[in-house]
């Protein structure tokens, strides 16, 4: 199957099976996501969002956040991996918000990276998500599973070797919800160790089942 086709084939099926696929961590505001994208790095979504509640009503605002200190607010960060750090860039990003961006989550991914805790993937997925701009955030589910589908090369080393290589077959209109596919996907049904073939809708366009069962 060519690449075109196979892109086609898995568009259409996900746009048909999952229209309104989106993050499945909660929050009310882009300063909300925000905070719950940094605290979700190899951290799972399920946690943060055990976290989040109380963080979120005890700091409502950058200026809030930005006002607080180490000790005060880890406690709240405890559980979550890499708890110091995260501490350190939440209170960076509180007070870069405060006083470079009016307390405003920016759209620009040049701004986004500027701020502690935002590296390129936290910047696509804020930009996505928020702004509905067409960036597609490359996570450890992305990257697996665009290399297992046949999507991208498969000696593609580097998330944004994969993040090119999406952005050039996915029509603009499906990338902000194509992140979702895939993350979804990788984290349900195509999983790490042991992929739910059996259960997968999308044996037929793929390129790791074709493989594995010549």
């Amino acid at each position: 199957m060519r690449k075109k086709e196979r892109f086609e084939k898995i568009i259409e099926y996900f746009n048909t099976h999952q229209p309104d696929a989106e993050t499945e961590l909660h929050y009310g505001n882009p300063f909300e996501l925000l905070i719950a994208v940094i605290l979700s790095a190899q951290c799972t979504d399920k946690r943060i969002n055990m976290v989040t509640p109380k963080l979120f009503r005890d700091f409502p605002t950058p200026a809030h956040l930005a006002a607080s200190h180490f000790d005060e607010l880890f406690p709240y960060l405890k559980s979550v991996s890499y708890p110091n750090n995260k501490t350190k860039h939440l209170l960076g990003m509180a007070k870069m918000l405060v006083e470079d961006f009016d307390s405003q989550v920016p759209s620009d991914l040049k701004d986004l990276q500027k701020l502690p805790g935002v590296g390129r993937k936290t910047a696509n997925v804020i930009a996505s998500v928020i702004y509905d701009q067409p960036t597609m955030a490359v996570d450890t589910h992305v990257f697996r599973v665009s290399k297992r589908l046949g999507l991208v090369n498969q000696n593609s080393k580097t998330p944004l070797d994969v993040e090119k290589q999406l952005l050039k077959y996915i029509p603009e209109e499906f990338v902000p919800k194509a992140h979702h596919w895939l993350i979804l996907h990788g984290r349900y049904v195509c999983l790490a160790r042991r992929p739910k073939c059996e259960e997968c809708k999308l044996t037929s366009f793929c390129r790791y089942f074709e493989k594995n069962n010549q």
